[in-house]
């Protein structure tokens, strides 16, 4: 059973693998517009008073967010990183999270 599992994560990794640059923004844009407005209904319901709900639903979207979008986003950025724009903008994006942290790195 173990193998089956395993090799239909491979046969799926190996399509993800294959696809374009901008196919694989939409398939990471999918996975990415449903997970950031459940964050925002997770908020609403705590605000109505149901707190362990909403945190419960607040630390399972966060957790789906962290193991299928960051999973899938590894994927494919090589990928992404061949449209010019996605890398100018990726590349800044680290200089800057580069520069921010640099107080708080030791010598």
């Amino acid at each position: 059973m173990i193998t089956a599992r395993g090799s239909t994560a491979r046969g799926l990794r190996r399509w993800i693998e294959r696809l374009g640059p901008y196919q694989s923004l939409l398939l990471l844009a999918v996975p990415t517009s449903l997970v950031e407005p459940l964050k925002l209904v997770a908020v609403a319901i705590a605000g109505e008073g149901h707190w362990i709900t909403g945190t419960v639903m607040i630390v399972a979207v966060y957790a789906m967010s962290l193991v299928l979008v960051e999973r899938l986003f590894v994927i494919v950025k090589p990928k992404l990183l061949k449209l010019r724009w996605f890398a100018r903008v990726w590349s800044r994006l680290i200089i800057l999270r580069y520069r921010l942290t640099a107080p708080f790195r030791h010598a």
